[in-house]
C-alpha cells in the first residue's frame, strides 16, 4: 500500500502510530473531509495538516509538494508515504467505525472501488476549480468545459471528444 517506503520497513517491525494527513485547504470538498476525519474516533492518531504548507515543507522535505496539492498524501510516523487511493485506505484504517471497510478496500476487488471513489473526487475538485476559474459554461443544468468533460446533474459526467476538423489535431 506504501508508495514510497523503504525496503526495509514493514508493519510487523515498524507499526504505524500516527499519521498525517495533507490536504489541499483550499478545496472544499478536502475541508469537509478533514472536519469529518477530526469528528471521528480514532484508533491511530491523524494530524491534518494543509498540502504545501511551510509548515509542511519543513517536516518532510523529502516528498514532492507540489503532488500533495493535487492528490491527497499522508505520510506515517516512520516514514511511510501514501498517495491517492492508497493514502484514503490507510486514513479509513486509522479509524475505529471504517477500519472493516479499509480491509475490505484493500483487496483487489475493493481497490478498484476505492479507485473509482478517488477518481470521482478528483473529477468533481477539477469542476469546482474549473468553474471559480470561468473556465466552464453553464447550458441548462449541464457544464461543459473545453476538454471534452460534459456534467449534467441526472447523467453525470460524459466525455465529447473535441471536433477535428483541420485535419491537424494530435493523435490521442
Amino acid at each position: 500500500m506504501a508508495t514510497a517506503a523503504a525496503q526495509d520497513r514493514d508493519a510487523a517491525r515498524v507499526p504505524v502510530r500516527g499519521l498525517t494527513v495533507l490536504y489541499d485547504a483550499q478545496c472544499s470538498l478536502c475541508a469537509h473531509l478533514r472536519d469529518w476525519l477530526v469528528r471521528q474516533r480514532q484508533l491511530v492518531p491523524l494530524e491534518l495538516m494543509p498540502a504545501g504548507s511551510e509548515t509542511a515543507r519543513r517536516r518532510f522535505p523529502g516528498i514532492d509538494h507540489a503532488a500533495t496539492l493535487d492528490e491527497i498524501t499522508v505520510v506515517g510516523d516512520s516514514g511511510q508515504v501514501y498517495r491517492g487511493t492508497a493514502a484514503w485506505i490507510v486514513t479509513l484504517w486509522a479509524l475505529a467505525e471504517h477500519r472493516p471497510m479499509a480491509h475490505r478496500l484493500s483487496t483487489p476487488a475493493g481497490a478498484r472501488l476505492a479507485r473509482g471513489a478517488v477518481l470521482a473526487a478528483a473529477k468533481w475538485r477539477e469542476a469546482q476549480s474549473a468553474r471559480q476559474q470561468g473556465r466552464w459554461r453553464r447550458g441548462g443544468n449541464a457544464y461543459y468545459g473545453a476538454h471534452g468533460w460534459t456534467y449534467d446533474p441526472a447523467a453525470g459526467w460524459t466525455y465529447n471528444a473535441p471536433a477535428c476538423d483541420s485535419g491537424t489535431c494530435a493523435p490521442r
